[in-house]
């Protein structure tokens, strides 16, 4: 069952129409139960029925016909985007159907997220701000945002950070294009972790980057005179790689890993972009980041409040000291036009606490989760597949026991209204193959075990 305890009582009547408007047949509005009959049957009042048709009708989902009632309308059909041959494109297509159980999403927040703080906020701003606050534009984020991030990130005097080092953009694709562009790296290459952020990777391609993939397999020490060899063989310019955790594996490094990263980085000279999009996630608090052992001059942080405060939170952030110059030219010639009441809003959050007491919680919330999965993936699926439990985040890795046709699975999921994500999307020369990856925040209402069973049957039938 869902585990968000401020859900109110039309929220959980909104999902349950939700998924039954999802299943019902296309064709012609169907008629939904009665107000008084819905409230008989989930034990709720008239007026929180009445809550929830209404958030359905604004989204033209349902419509009400005077002395008739409530009826479903029917839903564009996405089959026809779902018809490519790119496995992306049908896993963009799948997640965005009504009627898929999308298992393999890396969206933290639907478990627990600071939405409603958020909005909340925003509405006491606007009652504070009835004007735009400053009619003078500001490129690089609003000031206080940009603020009460460079205090988030300064750890001590020797990694201080000023606001004048922060840059905010409207996500975080739109902040590395704009790195990419400013450093100009246009064909140039790029090292990266592997498996790797799907929008990253193409992201990068979309620049003619070549990108050069590090695979540290489950359990390995880092292997410092490899990393050495591929930043010299391969002419890298910049390396990509995480804050303290390992995004899509949920892989901590311990610190002496870290460390002779960090040497072997400081030495080679290249820019080393640090993806801290989920280094509020590791379950492990207080680990030191990446970035503190870092060369200053050649460092980058990019991040984004999505995977931390919830959707309604979608900006990207950039921290550097180098060269304000550079990254004024390229956010003036990109001009961003944020709004500035949301802005504030996120950074009363941060200067609140909120954030940091949100974060406390969710990581709470998905370690809880992970070891639910884990333990329900190990009863279901374990003599398919083999997994380290992760150390933070919302996904769980597997890799096939057996060779599959982890495709064939894939398409067969999706025949079952089941959206796992391949490992192939996280690579962009062919690795992951009998990989996939699931999320411990999908819809945990949904009978989780009886997905598990559909998916090692998939297994077992697309067995090589």
């Amino acid at each position: 069952m869902n585990n968000n305890k401020t859900d109110f009582a039309y929220q959980v009547v909104y999902r349950y129409l939700s998924r039954l408007t999802n299943e019902l047949p296309q064709g012609p509005a169907v008629k939904l139960p009665s107000l008084r009959l819905l409230a008989r049957r989930l034990r709720v009042s008239i007026s929180t029925v009445q809550n929830a048709y209404s958030l359905l009708e604004k989204e033209g989902r349902i419509c009400s016909v005077p002395k008739s009632g409530y009826y479903a309308l029917p839903q564009p059909c996405n089959d026809i985007l779902c018809e490519g041959d790119a496995p992306l494109e049908r896993y963009q297509a799948s997640t965005r159907r009504g009627d898929m159980f999308v298992f393999g999403a890396d969206e933290p927040t639907l478990l627990q997220s600071l939405d409603g703080a958020l909005l909340t906020l925003e509405r006491e701003l606007v009652r504070h701000y009835p004007c735009q606050p400053d009619p003078r534009f500001q490129p690089f984020g609003d000031i206080e945002l940009r603020t009460a991030l460079a205090a988030h990130y300064t750890s001590s005097t020797e990694n201080c950070w000023h606001p004048d080092n922060v840059f905010v953009g409207p996500d975080k694709t739109g902040v590395l294009k704009t790195v990419l562009k400013a450093l100009q790296l246009r064909d140039c290459a790029v090292l990266v972790e592997s498996p790797c952020s799907w929008s990253l990777l193409r992201t990068l391609q979309s620049f003619g980057i070549r990108v050069v993939e590090w695979c540290t397999e489950a359990g390995d020490e880092t292997d410092a005179q490899e990393l050495h060899g591929l930043l010299k063989r391969g002419e890298i310019k910049m390396a990509i790689l995480s804050s303290r955790m390992q995004p899509i594996r949920g892989r901590v490094r311990a610190l002496e890993q870290r460390q002779r990263l960090a040497e072997v980085l400081n030495r080679s000279g290249v820019w080393v972009l640090e993806n801290d999009t989920h280094g509020g996630l590791c379950f492990v608090e207080h680990s030191q980041p990446l970035r503190d052992l870092i060369d200053p001059r050649r460092l980058l942080i990019l991040g984004a409040f999505d995977k931390s405060i919830g959707l309604e939170a979608p900006f990207g952030y950039l921290l550097s000291r180098h060269s304000s110059a550079l990254w004024h030219q390229q956010m003036l010639l990109r001009s961003f036009r944020l709004p500035p009441i949301r802005q504030k809003a996120i950074a009363r959050l941060y200067g609140s606490g909120q954030v940091d007491r949100h974060l406390h919680w969710l990581r709470k919330s998905l370690e809880e989760r992970m070891a639910q999965l884990g333990g329900l993936v190990e009863q279901y699926l374990g003599e398919e597949v083999r997994f380290e439990q992760p150390q933070g985040g919302a996904t769980l890795w597997l890799e096939s026991v057996h060779r599959v046709e982890m495709a064939r699975v894939f398409e067969r999921l999706l025949e079952q209204r089941i959206v796992i994500a391949p490992g192939e999307l996280f690579s962009v020369r062919g690795l992951h193959q009998q990989s996939l990856c699931l999320s411990g925040a999908a819809d945990w209402s949904q009978n989780i075990e009886s997905m598990l069973v559909i998916i090692r049957n998939a297994l077992v039938q697309e067995r090589v």
